[in-house]
């Protein structure tokens, strides 16, 4: 444990290094069509991560609990679980690059408003509006389906998670950065109290704005003539038909994507409780495994996705992934307390699984619906994932306090193992269909 806490300071300097690394050995494979979403989609999760890590400190400043706290997150999780099948039909009908540009637009609203936040409530409808401008990730992934070709679908999501991870381990940085700009203005009286608590929430609107330029000036449609195309259905109908026809390719797959990105987020929501009753890990020392889980996450992506896509294809990686995770699951409780090398291959698994398994069950959703639903369904995925991540986190807590610390381990293990018999016959789906001949 001294070991770790005295790397913690080197951490930056150690992520740094790994995505130079990682940009260098990778820059010639990312598809051109895909930088310029990357670069947005980069920016929008440096904004989003620049207030999140701020919001407990504005609730309790405002007179809010833990629980009041626990309730933004799931403010946040709710608009957007609601809002993204709406936004994937949106944009079916209306394209991908205007339903971004409104999005993004929605997103600076929420940043100002959660800046100048006066109570709960207002701190409350700054989350909302977020939560609904942020359920445009089916959205993103529909881009990236409509601007490659199939066997390279993988891949690219595989580069798009890689850019959000980036700015994931950025945001917090540069919140931290303006909360300080924000005291020293107080400090100098260019700046009254509200106003200096305001600085993070308008440099993320500015970045928005910035953001949303960028877009427009170089993101290009990736569905021309999408509103002479066949109209997409209803949200509520894909939503019923993933419940009603569950062994279709499309619900099956959605399920798969709910299912283990629940189970997985579940347990990370505990890890850090887990971590400090078994290893003796503090405050001080948490940020080196999740720094470790970030970091294997972008290198997964982005190194490794790609050759592994090509060599088993998406159907059978996204197995490997599941197996993967499940093994990570299995054997994290069961490492000896303090023994580091064990438990890093443990936790190493679960990225590794996750970035295998993800991208590839998105990519294979993108080839069994059709090309006029595709943003519908990857928005009902979505919404799917989102319920997932309200729930296990709740389930996982408890088990956690009542049945045992590894017990929401083996639980979690035990829904991703299953979800591996809904992906059995994918392959199918990943075949080219024959040619006619032409008489």
């Amino acid at each position: 444990m001294e070991l770790l806490e005295r790397l913690v300071p080197y951490l930056p300097l150690l992520v740094g290094g790994v995505i130079a690394a990682v940009a260098l050995v990778a820059r010639k494979r990312i598809p051109g069509a895909l930088v310029a979403l990357m670069i947005t989609a980069f920016i929008d999760m440096v904004g989003l991560l620049m207030v999140l890590p701020l919001l407990p400190f504005y609730a309790q400043r405002l007179g809010g609990s833990g629980t009041v706290v626990g309730l933004l997150v799931s403010a946040f999780s709710v608009a957007q679980l609601v809002s993204a099948p709406l936004w994937g039909r949106f944009s079916d009908r209306w394209g991908r690059r205007p339903t971004l540009l409104v999005a993004l637009a929605a997103s600076a609203i929420a940043y100002v408003i959660f800046g100048f936040a006066n109570s709960l409530l207002v701190l409350f409808l700054s989350r909302i509006v977020q939560g609904a401008g942020g359920g445009t990730v089916g959205v993103i992934q529909a881009y990236v389906a409509d601007s490659t070709a199939p066997e390279d679908r993988a891949k690219s999501l595989g580069w798009l998670s890689a850019a959000t991870n980036l700015g994931v381990a950025l945001g917090p940085a540069l919140g931290a950065y303006a909360v300080a700009l924000g005291e020293r203005a107080h400090d100098e009286g260019s700046a009254s109290d509200a106003l200096a608590h305001a600085y993070p929430g308008l440099l993320a609107a500015a970045l928005c704005l910035v953001n949303m330029l960028f877009a427009w000036r170089y993101l290009r449609e990736s569905r021309e003539g999408t509103r002479a195309a066949a109209k997409p259905g209803t949200s509520r109908a894909a939503v019923a038909r993933v419940l009603s026809h569950p062994s279709e390719p499309a619900p099956r797959l959605i399920w798969i994507y709910a299912v283990a990105i629940g189970a997985f987020q579940g347990t990370t929501s505990i890890l850090a409780l887990f971590l400090a009753a078994k290893h003796g890990v503090d405050e001080k020392s948490i940020a080196f495994f999740f720094v470790y889980i970030g970091t294997l996450s972008v290198v997964a992506r982005a190194v490794i996705l790609g050759k592994a896509v090509d060599h088993f294809g998406e159907a059978r990686l996204s197995r490997i992934g599941l197996v993967l995770l499940t093994v990570g699951l299995v054997t994290l409780p069961l490492a000896p307390s303090r023994s580091w090398w064990l438990l890093a291959l443990s936790v190493a698994l679960m990225p590794l699984g996750t970035a295998f398994t993800f991208p590839c069950v998105t990519a294979l959703l993108s080839r069994v619906i059709p090309a006029h639903e595709r943003g519908l369904y990857m928005g009902v995925q979505q919404t799917f994932g989102g319920v997932s991540r309200v729930l296990f986190p709740v389930v996982f807590g408890f088990a956690y306090d009542y049945l045992g610390h590894g017990a929401p381990f083996w639980i979690s293990a035990t829904f991703v193992f299953a979800t591996i018999f809904l992906g059995l016959g994918m392959e199918e789906y990943t075949k080219p269909k024959p040619q006619v001949a032409a008489d």
